[in-house]
């Protein structure tokens, strides 16, 4: 009988039902935007949100590696302050000075803790690592920030559009440069983003998370980052007052609904108003008196008086923005600006679209829902583009919603063929077995990725030598000094295998290969910037132990100090010039076809590297780097050069070898 077998059955337990019960299929036409081909199908594919997070998170961590840094106000009203508070010493603009305040401590003082991390986990004293770690942190944040919007977009919106949105955010060239900037106006992009990622749900009264992050995400960027993104939220502020959203409500229910909407909108911005209140603290205390910056920067810009303002700094036309978003977007800036209009024309040829049921009086159309969403976007390049004083990084905390417009735009567009296919073939079977829409958003994602590369290709040939300067000076100017004084522990080999040696450091990630500078500040050495005090790229780029003056001129950066010779009147301080002979090495660029030369900066080249010669190039072939003869021999270029004073130099040589043969 050994045979046998014997099978026993049991009844499943309640705990066997929830593990092995078929799980459900999340709704897939639950959007504002629904396809209207293969409904019954499966949805298309579209990266979760952790996927989206990696795809993003390439893109922002190899810009903070090898962006440039885009505006001399990043620099010096940033990247110093954060310098002075992580080693002591940095320059200082009027705008830091106690007597106007409308720079935020508290914002510089958010990102000290990322550029001492790599200090306290691995023991790295260098700036420059710390310089890019603060670098990739930004980029990381955003990154965080565009999957969350991607991911609202996603459940709300449509899955197309959000992929859409997801490629064009990630390989955007204005994307590239504003996700990883030190600024007030970078933050604020990244506050909008979380605030839109709440605010593109659609309100209802059961829903007051989402009325409050909106809020606090709004108020966050206005007040720590740039006050006059507040702008932004007018659509959610008007949607969340007039607007059904998920709310259905009878004729005899509106007033109490409203009423409620509004006291939620109170309260919640009642709740927001307690932030400004440790950040004016903390700007209270690094000034030595009672400072509300983001009012100051209200009062400066909005209020000036009639010697002052930022019309001082130079003022464009009203397409400034226009051209400039046509740069950094190519051809989703079009594509963004008909969105609303192409909205309407949906409205008419592709009412379903939609979704096929009609929303009766009692609710909110989706076609109202979009709009709102689609409205920030004009409300923002509207309101910039009637201000006389303009800079690009004003556009930054719109940036994604260009994006987001442009896809908007994109689907509406399949959209339209689908309609005009089956009309034409009459068969909505053969449009649903068709791959025409399919690749002509694939076309609209690749040109506009192609063309952003360009860009960034562009903007690293063309316009990144000031930092590799820097990094020249850092990497082989400063050790062979050291080697040719004794100050190195390990001598550096002849000059024929210095190349060789110092590709073989690079790739090394061995402590012993790193060569310690930190002797270099015996030489009391000096670095200036002439006319090229613009592009200085923060001292977080030289050695400790060089001392550094930008314009040939300096102010050494203090809190509560009032600095005599800082002014608001965009006036010139001859005081803080010093003499030219007094620089051991001068950073300078000369046009050979249209050369600036000065008496005070003298030429003793140590390295020189090309830049690009803007006056003399084509708009086209400056803007766009591509391949070949025929495109580069449209640009012409100047030389960006790193100076050395050879008789000071000598001189601070021979007395250090004199000191070590003592």
């Amino acid at each position: 009988m050994s045979n046998i077998q014997t099978l026993r059955f049991r009844r499943p337990i309640e705990k066997d039902k929830n593990e092995y019960a078929p799980k459900p299929v999340a709704a897939r036409h639950t959007g504002i935007l629904q396809d209207q081909l293969r409904r019954a199908a499966r949805p298309p594919w579209v990266p979760r949100f952790s996927v989206a997070v990696r795809i993003l998170l390439i893109f922002r961590v190899t810009a903070a590696m090898y962006s440039n840094l885009q505006d001399c106000d990043e620099v010096f009203n940033y990247w110093e302050p954060l310098h002075y508070m992580y080693k002591g010493y940095g320059f200082q603009t009027w705008e830091t000075s106690p007597q106007f305040a409308i720079r935020s401590w508290a914002y510089t003082l958010l990102w000290l803790l990322p550029s001492k991390v790599l200090f306290w986990v691995l023991h790295e004293t260098g700036k420059r690592p710390a310089f890019f770690f603060v670098r990739a942190v930004l980029g990381t944040i955003s990154t965080i920030c565009e999957a969350k919007l991607y991911d609202t977009v996603r459940l709300k919106i449509n899955n197309r559009v959000a992929r859409y949105m997801l490629f064009m955010l990630a390989a955007n060239a204005g994307m590239w440069n504003a996700t990883t900037a030190f600024l007030p106006s970078s933050f604020a992009m990244y506050t909008t983003m979380l605030a839109l990622s709440h605010a593109f749900v659609p309100p209802s009264n059961q829903d007051s998370q989402r009325t409050l992050a909106a809020v606090l995400y709004f108020t966050v960027g206005a007040v720590l980052g740039w006050p006059f993104a507040l702008a932004l939220a007018i659509p959610f502020v008007f949607e969340e007052l007039f607007v059904f959203g998920a709310d259905q409500v009878s004729a005899k229910e509106k007033y109490e609904w409203q009423l409620n909407r509004g006291i939620r909108l109170i309260l919640c911005g009642a709740l927001a108003a307690l932030i400004p209140i440790p950040i004016i603290a903390i700007d209270s205390y690094y000034y030595g008196k009672v400072a509300a910056v983001f009012w100051n920067i209200v009062k400066y810009n909005v209020f000036p008086d009639a010697a002052r303002g930022p019309g001082l700094y130079g003022t464009e036309p009203w397409y400034y923005y226009l051209l400039n978003l046509s740069l950094n977007f190519n051809i989703l800036l079009p594509m963004a600006l008909l969105s609303l209009p192409s909205l309407a024309i949906t409205y008419k040829i592709d009412r379903r679209r939609m979704g096929n049921a009609v929303p009766s009086a009692e609710q909110s159309s989706p076609f109202r829902l979009l709009a709102l969403r689609l409205l920030p976007m004009y409300v923002w390049i509207g309101i910039l583009s009637i201000q006389p004083h303009k800079e690009e990084r004003f556009m930054y905390p719109a940036y994604p919603l260009v994006c987001f417009n442009a896809a908007v735009m994109a689907y509406l567009l399949r959209g339209w063929m689908e309609v005009a296919y089956i009309k034409i073939t009459k068969s909505p079977y053969r449009a649903s077995q068709s791959n025409l829409f399919r690749w002509s958003t694939l076309t609209i994602v690749l040109i506009t990725t192609f063309i952003s590369l360009a860009r960034i290709l562009a903007l690293w040939k063309y316009y990144h030598t000031p930092m590799t300067i820097t990094y020249r000076f850092e990497k082989e100017e400063v050790p062979r000094l050291l080697n040719v004084t004794g100050l190195l522990e390990t001598p550096l080999p002849p000059p024929e295998l210095l190349e060789e040696y110092r590709q073989k450091r690079e790739e090394s990630r061995e402590n012993e290969h790193r060569i310690d500078l930190s002797p270099i500040k015996e030489f009391g050495l000096r670095i200036c910037y002439g006319k090229e005090w613009h592009r200085f790229p923060g001292h977080y780029l030289v050695p400790d132990g060089i001392r550094t003056r930008d314009g040939i001129r300096s102010r050494v950066l203090g809190t509560r100090h009032v600095p005599v010779g800082l002014n608001d009147l965009n006036k010139e301080e001859p005081m803080h010039y010093v003499q030219v002979s007094s620089c051991d090495y001068i950073v300078d660029l000369d046009f050979a076809h249209d050369p600036i030369e000065s008496k005070h900066e003298p030429r003793y080249r140590v390295t020189c590297l090309p830049f690009i010669d803007v006056r003399h190039s084509s708009r086209l072939t400056r803007a766009f780097w591509l391949p070949g003869e025929m495109w580069q021999s449209q640009n012409r270029f100047g030389e960006y050069c790193l100076l050395r004073n050879r008789r000071s130099v000598e001189m601070k040589i021979e007395e250090i070898k004199r000191a070590q043969g003592s």
